[in-house]
């Protein structure tokens, strides 16, 4: 089966400077981007409702830059001014520059991770005797909570956004030859909006462990699964693909 149109579950951010679009004039396939979940942020009487108050905590815990934009969101609209006191351990890098939208930064005030959770903890442990706050969506990897609940520390968590399944039906009749896919909800958008979805002769890309365990889960056949040592990213997977499928001879 030859490789000609591709759909990415994620909108197109990079613009003309993604991987994907080279990938796209280099092999001389569509590829169109479609965000196939949405998020809602949470309102502050939801986080009044988790028994949240901002101020009782003096570091926050970031995992990802949508949390950062929420917690500033909802300080704001409880009329919450962030101390510059306030410490900060963020998960990665990136994680910590984009903190920067919201705060001056300060090094002795910013931690940062490399890229797991569990490399942030040297952080944590330096700051036992603190309170943590934990802003996350709806969506939690259960190894977290298990993470802190093994510190020996005061931490609570605060669902300041939620992550909910877009509305696919537009999709119905437009075939793709892959389907990519990089977080469980979005396979279970797909499930959502196509309960009876029939993968036929589909092909299936993941991204992370989690995503590929959610897709064996929905009873996908999974033909391209990333990252490996060989493949790093999704791009290149895809690229190495369809050199394979494009050059057979049918």
């Amino acid at each position: 089966m030859k490789i000609n149109n591709i759909l990415i579950s994620q909108p197109l951010s990079g613009g003309s400077y993604t991987p994907y679009i080279k990938l796209s004039k280099n092999k001389n396939v569509n590829i169109d981007f479609r965000s196939f979940i949405e998020v809602k942020g949470a309102s502050s009487n939801d986080v009044r409702k988790q028994k949240i108050n901002f101020s009782d905590f003096t570091v926050v815990l970031f995992i990802s830059k949508k949390s950062v934009d929420h917690y500033f969101r909802l300080a704001e609209s409880m009329r919450f001014k962030v101390p510059i006191s306030m410490k900060y351990i963020c998960q990665t890098e990136p994680i910590a520059y984009y903190l920067q939208k919201y705060i001056v930064f300060r090094k002795r005030k910013i931690h940062i991770g490399n890229k797991s959770f569990k490399d942030i903890l040297p952080y944590i442990k330096k700051h036992s005797k603190e309170k943590f706050l934990l802003p996350s969506s709806d969506i939690l990897k259960s190894e977290i909570p298990d993470i802190l609940n093994q510190q020996n520390i005061f931490w609570k968590r605060a669902i300041l956004y939620k992550t909910t399944s877009s509305d696919l039906s537009d999709l119905k009749h437009i075939c793709y030859d892959i389907l990519v896919f990089f977080s469980p909800a979005e396979i279970k958008s797909l499930f959502d909006n196509f309960p009876k979805f029939d993968q036929n002769n589909i092909k299936i890309a993941t991204f992370g462990k989690n995503t590929l365990d959610a897709a064996y889960k929905a009873g996908l056949k999974i033909d391209i699964k990333v990252p490996t040592p060989e493949f790093p990213s999704m791009s290149m997977a895809l690229e190495k693909y369809i050199k394979k499928l494009n050059t057979i001879k049918y």
